[in-house]
């Protein structure tokens, strides 16, 4: 299993959403913000799972569609699409998810291994999985969202 550390100090804390119909999440502390979807600028010659780019307060920021990056089936487009802005080994980016569900509180221990080998390009994506309260979750590596989305990015 890859590096599942929820959090540099043990906060326990992810937050987890919505791509398409399957849920992921996030080590909390890597959260900048979350703000609705606005309508970013298309940059050419990037990478299908780059939607553009939007200014935050200054700042130009990557949006990355994780439905694309994660070979998911987009869903219906509503108000409750947002942007999670993550910042992850010295980058900015900004996550376009279907919807944000909770905020949960676990422990290292509850993160299993991906039980088979993927050998597509999402794999290295999901370090493990989590059940939780019926659900089952995928911890994303956020590390390897942004290098495998933004390695393209002028």
């Amino acid at each position: 299993m890859q590096d599942n550390n929820i959090s540099p100090v043990g906060s326990g804390k992810v937050i987890s959403f919505n791509v398409g119909e399957q849920e992921y999440c996030v080590d909390i502390l890597r959260v900048r913000e979350i703000r609705g979807w606005t309508e970013a600028t298309l940059l050419p010659g990037t990478p299908r799972c780059i939607k553009g780019v939007i200014n935050l307060r200054g700042i130009i920021v990557p949006v990355i569609d994780m439905c694309e990056l994660l070979h998911v089936s987009h869903s219906k487009s509503s108000d409750r699409n947002v942007v999670m802005v993550i910042d992850v080994d010295g980058k900015t980016a900004g996550l376009l998810v279907s919807k944000v569900s909770d905020i949960l509180d676990i422990t290292p221990e509850m993160i299993q291994d991906v039980p088979v080998s993927n050998t597509d390009d999402v794999g290295p994506l999901v370090s493990g999985l989590i059940a939780f309260d019926g659900r089952l979750i995928g911890f994303l590596q956020l590390s390897v969202v942004a290098e495998q989305a933004l390695e393209h990015v002028p």
